[in-house]
């Protein structure tokens, strides 16, 4: 499936670096020895909201505003990063942003949301009910609703990869979470427009294993929980649309443990002095679990975002693993 064309994808990146500037890709040497490989880290942590998503929100409320001329305000569920994308974005060009997240959710995502102008409403247990609750309000309230997964969303995600891509080549792998899949799937659609022989592996936590039961199986399978403190990866039911793109054009999806995720860290910080959230993290975690497989090649992590609550890095940084109650 290709959701968008080269001369599509350029103009994204148009778009997105007159806004933003590129991210960088940096390799460290502490963390390239500590892989046994060379190890090459895509910074989405130093994007405005410290988060990749930023990018998925400047080309959906491009698009939006050039198709829905009518639209006066959109509503979305989040666990924090896609939400401030939209709320800076929508609020930028004038629009209203009404963002629903679960109850328990980072204080301090949903104080950068508020920051950027949403409104933010606090419903259900998790991501998923969060996520019923913004398709109901969109009915309600004649918001438009904008879904986890959007082909708009994805072009902007998308920018990222490109940038990955023709800065650092011939890359042999690059590991990248899932939580409802806009990032693998920019990545794997871009990894397929330049023609490259890139292999995508997809990173999900033990705790919150949709994805990867989805992919093993073949077939969507949801999960009752998605208990795990690396909320971006906090989802119990998968996108189809997302299943669609990272069954095909994934090579593997593989499970971390909130233990190996903490460990990624705190790795992060003591190597780099980078801060990572959970999701953030996680694809480092994968890369050192398969460190054995991957000497002698060139290896990419996507670290998609920054955005972890003090007190949960104090804990990471004390050598503890938060615990959810």
């Amino acid at each position: 499936m290709t959701l968008f064309s080269r001369q599509q994808l350029d103009a994204a990146s148009a778009l997105v670096h007159a806004r933003m500037p590129p991210s960088p890709q940096r390799q460290w040497p502490q963390l390239s020895s500590a892989l046994g490989a060379e190890l090459w880290v895509k910074h989405e942590n130093h994007n405005p909201t410290g988060a990749f998503k930023v990018r998925g929100g400047i080309t959906f409320i491009d698009w939006l505003r050039r198709t829905h001329e009518e639209v006066r305000g959109v509503v979305t569920a989040t666990r924090g990063n896609h939400g401030q994308s939209q709320a800076l974005a929508a609020t930028g060009a004038g629009l209203t942003a009404t963002i629903v997240v679960p109850r328990g959710n980072s204080r301090e995502k949903n104080a950068a949301m508020r920051a950027y102008g949403a409104e933010v409403i606090e419903y259900g247990d998790d991501f998923d009910a969060a996520r019923e609750e913004a398709d109901r309000r969109a009915a309600d309230d004649g918001l438009l609703l904008v879904p986890p997964f959007h082909r708009e969303l994805v072009l902007g995600v998308a920018t990222y990869a490109l940038e990955l891509f023709t800065a650092v080549v011939d890359l042999d792998v690059v590991y990248v979470p899932i939580g409802c899949g806009s990032g693998i799937c920019g990545l794997i659609t871009v990894r397929d427009l330049l023609g490259l022989d890139t292999r995508i592996v997809g990173v999900v936590s033990t705790e919150a294993p949709t994805a990867k039961l989805s992919f093993e199986a073949g077939r969507l399978i949801p999960t009752d929980s998605a208990h795990t403190f690396a909320d971006g990866m906090a989802v119990r039911v998968p996108v189809a649309e997302a299943f669609d793109i990272y069954s095909r054009g994934a090579e593997r999806v593989v499970a971390v443990s909130d233990d190996e995720v903490a460990h990624a860290m705190r790795l992060y910080f003591s190597a780099t002095h980078n801060v990572a959230e959970g999701a953030g993290a996680a694809p480092l975690a994968a890369a050192l679990a398969d460190r054995d497989r991957l000497k002698g090649r060139k290896v990419g992590v996507i670290l998609c975002g920054a955005n972890v609550d003090s007190d949960v890095f104090a804990t990471v940084l004390s050598g503890r693993t938060p615990q959810l109650p």
